[in-house]
């Protein structure tokens, strides 16, 4: 078996295993397995990595940075037109252009100024991008993310004043701590301002994730295995 082969034959292997147990932990809350989609997310891994989930069928990526998603996925998108792609990392306000230009969903949507950029590229460019809102659940201050007791006010502001298509929210539960909490107070600020989707839950986490009512999980190193650490 070639190297290449080998490399596919992992990777989808991964992924149906990674899709088992998403699926079991649904049925054992009780929720439709339809409900939740894997979100897999190639930061740091090449075309090569991702070429055999595409051909195998999964359609749905995220990426966390413009210039390595532009190289990556404009030669792929045009192969794979079904391919959606997600923002899932922090957007500077001078890369709005090209983050609208390129992806699907736009995640990361954490202050004012960001939320202006993106209502005003929409229109511009005629595109229709789906937005979620980054809530800062465990109030860090080196994490981007909207706090907690200002989420009301920025997702009415987002949605009445911008004409922004906020369809949900997303977090980055603290490291080291119990995720549940961050979780559920993530759904709780959803249900209070009728957003259907929660974009929680990553590789180590997402079993705690789809019992807090999770619709997409992130998963990475699940499905690629480790990223080579920078030398």
């Amino acid at each position: 078996m070639s190297e290449v082969v080998l490399v596919m034959k992992n990777i989808i292997e991964a992924f149906q295993n990674i899709q088992r147990n998403i699926t079991n932990e649904i049925l054992a809350v009780s929720r439709d397995p339809s409900d939740i989609k894997i979100v897999a997310v190639s930061k740091k891994f090449g075309p090569e990595k991702v070429i055999p989930l595409l051909e195998w069928g999964h359609s749905h990526f995220g990426e966390n940075q413009i210039q390595e998603a532009e190289s990556k996925w404009e030669p792929l998108k045009k192969k794979y037109p079904a391919v959606q792609l997600d923002l899932i990392g922090p957007l500077q306000s001078n890369k709005v252009k090209r983050a609208v230009a390129l992806f699907d969903v736009i995640e990361t949507i954490d202050r004012i100024k960001i939320a202006e950029r993106i209502s005003s590229e929409i229109i511009s460019q005629g595109k229709n991008v789906n937005c979620y809102i980054q809530i800062n659940t465990g109030d860090e201050e080196q994490k981007s993310g909207v706090m907690p007791e200002d989420a009301d006010a920025f997702i009415d502001k987002c949605k009445q004043d911008l004409g922004l298509p906020i369809i949900g929210l997303m977090c980055i539960p603290p490291i080291k701590q119990d995720p549940t909490c961050h979780f559920n107070l993530l759904s709780s600020i959803a249900k209070k301002n009728s957003l259907k989707y929660l974009s929680m839950g990553m590789s180590q986490d997402f079993k705690f994730a789809i019992r807090a009512g999770a619709t997409s999980v992130r998963i990475g190193t699940a499905i690629f295995g480790e990223r080579e650490k920078p030398v």
